[in-house]
């Protein structure tokens, strides 16, 4: 196939003037600027694929101020938007005939988006009481036990109770009465324990 046949040059899609030849050099089409163009800048919306060439610095005043939505209203930039996620395509709806679907069967994703928030928080929270509750073994609820407290007490009450059971047993507290001495023993075993597991 011969590309340079006089048949070719009927198809073109631009005039033959504004085309750029290989070894064409070309002026800055500023105003008053006499240097070479050798950088190309769109010439807007209702000029597609049609350019303006200017010099380094002209090219970058120009692109500073090139708005391609200019003189468009907010409506028109939104539909203009809105179409070029189809790439400008006419789009049908699915179903018979693109019949639109009943308003009482329309999907309000932000109401279920604010449902999976609302139930991932509410996850959240579960699992942080869960992971806050105090994991206590049969050894350190027992301890607890000698000390008439459960596993929802603090360090502060554990350390408080053994001091109270302490004094109401030590013999030295209770004119060298040694009957409770073993009630004693218990006392001081299991808090030495609840120390090692970080109960106090």
């Amino acid at each position: 196939m011969n590309l340079n046949s006089p048949l070719f040059d009927k198809v073109r899609t631009r005039p033959v003037a504004e085309e750029a030849r290989p070894n064409e050099e070309r002026g800055c089409q500023y105003p008053g600027c006499q240097r070479k163009g050798d950088f190309r800048a769109p010439r807007g919306r209702d000029y597609e694929g049609q350019y303006l060439f200017f010099c380094i610095d002209h090219v970058r005043e120009y692109n500073q101020t090139y708005n391609y939505f200019n003189g468009m209203s907010d409506a028109a930039v939104q539909a203009f938007m809105k179409d070029a996620l189809t790439g400008h395509r006419p789009t049908w709806a699915s179903g018979v005939n693109g019949a639109p679907e009943p308003s009482a069967t329309k999907i309000d994703s932000a109401a279920i988006l604010r449902e999976r928030i609302e139930r991932l928080r509410r996850m959240r929270a579960e699992a942080q009481a869960q992971s806050s509750k105090k994991r206590v073994g049969k050894l350190a609820l027992k301890a607890l036990e000698s000390l008439g407290l459960d596993e929802t007490a603090d360090k502060a009450s554990v350390r408080r109770r053994f001091k109270e059971m302490a004094k109401r047993l030590h013999p030295d507290l209770n004119d060298g009465d040694r009957s409770r001495e073993d009630k004693l023993r218990v006392i001081i075993d299991a808090y030495n324990y609840l120390k090692t597991v970080g109960f106090a």
